[in-house]
């Protein structure tokens, strides 16, 4: 999934979707112990992490289950993935674990917690110069090749690299990633540099 506003030519801002993190409740308890044992796609250490992680093909996604019932998924580019992976998460528990009170796969609601999004902006940045002069950006080549940029509105944080490649994360509706970009592409219009 991608996406770019609908303005003047060279106002148009084009992305591309990398991973939508989703959280979703079954309200049924689970048995991790015994979900690990009867599926082969799914870890679990308690010692390390208190859910199990659940791993599916298709769509690709990595699911975490928790004992009472709540998803979190990643992996997927789109909304239609992510209810796909819960419908694939529901028939699996339903194969492993009979005996549990699962919801309807399409009466299950999700939330969007966090879309992570690429982009390029077409330019050279001069990140030294603009973390120098902008109190919203942190740039320490020596740890990190991008400067970080923390958006307030819409909150976002931005990763911007000197060839002007950007990923954009913390964001919860695509409508955001634009207004996201649009506002780095003007905090650095003053730190391009010439190609």
């Amino acid at each position: 999934m991608g996406g770019e506003s609908a303005s003047a030519k060279e106002d148009k801002i084009y992305y591309k979707v990398q991973n939508i993190v989703a959280s979703a409740s079954l309200d049924v308890d689970i048995d991790l112990f015994s979900l690990a044992l009867t599926l082969d796609n799914v870890e679990y250490e308690p010692e390390q992490f208190p859910g199990a992680i659940l791993r599916i093909e298709n769509p690709r996604s990595r699911l975490l289950v928790f004992k009472n019932g709540k998803l979190i998924c990643t992996g997927n580019r789109n909304r239609e993935q992510i209810r796909q992976a819960i419908r694939k998460t529901i028939e699996l528990l339903k194969e492993a674990q009979p005996h549990l009170k699962l919801p309807d796969p399409d009466s299950v609601d999700f939330r969007v917690e966090n879309i992570v999004a690429s982009a390029s902006l077409g330019v050279t940045v001069d990140l030294y110069s603009l973390a120098a002069t902008l109190d919203n950006v942190e740039y320490e080549p020596e740890q990190f090749p991008g400067a970080i940029i923390r958006i307030r509105d819409p909150k976002a944080t931005i990763l911007l690299f000197k060839n002007g490649n950007l990923i954009c994360a913390g964001v919860r509706k695509e409508e955001d990633i634009v207004r996201a970009i649009k506002k780095v592409r003007e905090l650095i219009k003053d730190f391009v540099q010439k190609r």
